[in-house]
C-alpha cells in the first residue's frame, strides 16, 4: 500500500499532526530538516508565517514554493502524539 498523508493540521513552531491512510496519525517536527538542508527550495520554510501555509497534494503536504517532503519520510520521522490524560 503506498502512503499518503489524508489530513494535516499546523501545530506551532514546525511541527504538524499527520493523518496518514493508514489511520495512524503522527507528529512531526520540521525544524531541523529545513534548518540543516540548505537547498534553496526550503529557505522560504523557515519562516514560520509561510511554513504554516502547507496544502495537502501530490499525497503530502506541499508549500506554494513547490517543496515537499515524501509521506515516507514524514511518517518515519514524526512520532505518536501523547494522549492527554484528563484531570479531576
Amino acid at each position: 500500500m503506498l502512503l499518503n498523508v489524508i489530513a494535516a493540521q499546523y501545530e506551532g513552531d514546525y511541527r504538524v499532526l499527520l493523518t496518514f491512510n493508514t489511520g495512524e496519525t503522527r507528529l512531526v517536527d520540521l525544524e531541523q530538516t529545513i534548518f540543516n538542508d540548505h537547498r534553496r527550495v526550503f529557505e522560504l520554510l523557515r519562516d514560520k508565517n509561510y511554513f504554516a501555509g502547507f496544502n495537502i497534494g501530490l499525497n503530502t503536504i506541499t508549500w506554494p514554493n513547490e517543496a515537499d517532503f515524501a509521506p515516507e519520510f514524514l511518517f518515519e520521522l514524526g512520532v505518536q502524539p501523547v494522549e492527554k490524560e484528563l484531570t479531576a
